[in-house]
């Protein structure tokens, strides 16, 4: 969960982040990324240099802290005009982990009007840190590391992939140099962007028409705000045109979130709310035409760098940003924005409006040809399926939700639109070594099969899935262990019997939380209630809490025995909104069909209880065990 395997880019581009964040509190304007001709990689930047005296606590250097220790790092400083204040590196793990997957790592510090120098081997320290000659009068950090080739499944780093990330900082941090050096070719490139977002936008659009002129904006909290701690907020651009690739990209205090998350979703919500407003207020929209947020994002190219104080990611790669705030924060302050230039420019806003209802038009078109291609010979739907009223297959989901109870809170939590609920009562039949024509005498498999339009059907069959009713099919049990046998039932079904439906990727797992961490308001921060998955993300929720100075025991942590203890707001801000929720796609892994299907032999064959018992006994040290 730290770290890509594929290749060592990340690990390297934890090294950046960090000088990024140097220059980001206004230390440092120039980033040096020297690529070697042995494979490893140097990351020099001038900023102030990384603490080299001994830290009060932990009784070693604090430059060595930070490549040895977790949750250690200087960014938890919250405090007002700290240094890290919007760093992205939060989990406190950063380079501790790049030091851990390289067989060798040097730093060098500049600081305090010396050179000091520390040496790493496989994550120990062979050399301690120490002072060298060096007559330079300088600030800044050099870290070299030679990441160890058995932990990736290529040794090589993608240079594409480096240029663009070091681009990308040059544009959010304009006025900051970025060099990028590579010894084999002797080629060198250098970023400096002065006009920051608008500028690299331009370029990345490469001459498209545009349909109006670029929208662009930038608001913070002040220290006043109500809602957020004062600097946070986003600076965004965004292009409308006809044709042409979209170009879409999105920070978060500098991360490059290439799997967007809540800001993105905060964009988006801002630009609808802003453009629909528009079109409402100048009777624009014909009749039976209902727009739709991807009606106004179809065409919409930008960027965006959001500034969160306490960013919670998807995993420590950071690919996508999770925090539920930044929703709320990123809408509130683009929407007033772009509903006032709207009004100010009127032809512009008419003419974004015909082109958002002319995606409006064609996306009803398709969905009733989709309709009427359905239509015919459609058995009778399940009386307890709560439907949905678009037949957007590309929108729609239906919940397989464990209990009545949950589904009640599921129903009236749920948006009507596009979300269909789907209760089940008890534990689904184990379906692995029942044939297909004996499946329908089980009324919950019945029920499931009717609902989502698909027939059962086996590996190698080419069934018709044209009957598709919802192109999300979510599991949603209880965060707890029968909770989990009921995955691992649905899961069983729709692997033997619906494997087409598993191979497109229409089958996801709702991951509700088990827990609740309710803080209080302190100084800037109001107060906020923090939802964690499970004992490990609730630990390093409190450590996180503690790191910002929170008083101990200051907060109340509520568990959820299920689903039916979550009220119907609680639900779908945790688990059914797809701006804040975490939905797991299901997918057959990369040991292939064959093993997979071993695996379930083993796992769900009635005959097989001898094998479970020795697979148990020596699989059993992987369970998590939560007492």
């Amino acid at each position: 969960m730290y770290t890509r395997t594929e290749n060592p880019l990340h690990i390297v581009q934890e090294v950046i982040d960090n000088s990024a964040d140097e220059a980001l509190g206004g230390n440092g304007k120039h980033i040096q990324v020297t690529v070697h001709t042995d494979g490893s990689v140097t990351v020099e930047d001038d900023g102030r240099g990384i603490p080299v005296g001994m830290h009060p606590d932990e009784g070693a250097p604090v430059v060595e802290i930070v490549f040895t220790r977790l949750h250690a790092g200087g960014k938890f400083d919250k405090a007002a005009g700290g240094a890290y204040a919007f760093s992205g590196g939060l989990h406190g793990v950063g380079v501790s982990v790049t030091n851990a997957l390289s067989t060798r790592l040097e730093v060098l510090v500049w600081r305090d009007g010396g050179a000091h120098q520390l040496v790493f081997s496989g994550g120990d320290v062979v050399e301690p840190l120490a002072k060298i000659p060096d007559t330079r009068k300088k600030t800044g950090t050099r870290v070299r590391c030679w990441p160890d080739p058995k932990y990736f499944d290529s040794a090589a780093i993608p240079m594409g992939e480096l240029s663009r990330l070091l681009r990308s900082k040059a544009v959010l941090l304009p006025g900051v140099k970025v060099t990028l050096k590579i010894e084999k070719t002797g080629e060198s490139q250098t970023w400096l962007y002065e006009q920051g977002l608008r500028g690299y936008l331009t370029e990345t659009l490469g001459g498209a028409e545009l349909l109006i002129p670029l929208f662009e904006g930038q608001q913070y909290a002040n220290r006043d705000h109500e809602t957020f701690a004062e600097g946070e907020g986003a600076q965004w651009v965004v292009a409308w045109s006809e044709d042409g690739n979209v170009v879409r990209e999105s920070y978060v205090n500098l991360i490059p979130t290439s799997a967007g998350g809540t800001h993105e979703a905060g964009l988006r919500e801002g630009l609808f709310t802003a453009v629909k407003s528009f079109v409402e207020l100048h009777n624009l929209s014909p009749k039976g035409v209902k727009l739709l947020p991807e009606d106004v994002f179809a065409r919409a190219s930008f960027v965006l760098s959001a500034k969160v104080l306490d960013p919670q990611f998807q995993g420590q790669i950071k690919e996508r940003l999770n925090s539920r705030d930044a929703v709320r924060l990123v809408a509130g302050f683009c929407r007033p924005a772009l509903e006032l230039w709207l009004n100010s420019h009127v032809d512009y806003g008419k003419k974004l409006a015909e082109l958002v209802i002319r995606q409006a038009q064609t996306r009803v078109k398709s969905a009733q040809k989709v309709e009427k291609r359905k239509s015919s010979g459609v058995a009778v739907l399940p009386g307890k399926l709560t439907d949905c009223e678009s037949s957007d297959v590309s929108r729609t989901e239906v919940f397989l939700v464990e209990g009545d109870s949950a589904g009640g809170s599921a129903k009236m939590g749920r948006d009507k639109e596009f979300q269909a609920i789907l209760p089940l009562r008890g534990k689904v039949l184990n379906a692995w070594e029942v044939d297909r024509d004996r499946l329908f005498a089980n009324n919950e498999i019945h029920d499931i099969a009717v609902a989502i339009g698909v027939d059962p059907h086996g590996v190698n069959d080419d069934p018709d899935v044209s009957g598709l009713r919802y192109g999300r099919i979510c599991i949603l049990s209880d965060a707890d262990v029968d909770g989990s046998h009921i995955q691992v039932l649905l899961l069983t079904l729709f692997f033997r019997h619906f494997p087409k439906l598993v191979e497109r990727g229409n089958v996801y797992i709702a991951r509700p939380p088990l827990f609740r961490v309710d803080v209080p308001a302190a100084g800037k921060r109001p107060a906020r209630k923090i939802y964690c998955l499970d004992a490990g993300e609730l630990t390093a929720t409190e450590d996180k809490l503690r790191k910002e100075g929170v008083r101990e025991n200051a907060w109340s942590i509520s568990r959820f025995k299920g689903l039916g203890e979550m009220n119907p707001e609680q639900l779908w801000e945790t688990t059914m909104n797809p701006d804040t929720r975490r939905l797991l796609p299901v997918s057959v892994g990369s040991s292939g069909m064959e093993a997979t299907i071993q695996m379930f032999d083993m796992l769900m064959g009635k005959t097989e209880a001898a094998q479970r018992r020795s697979w148990l006994e020596e699989k059993g040290d992987l369970a998590e065990v939560d007492i």
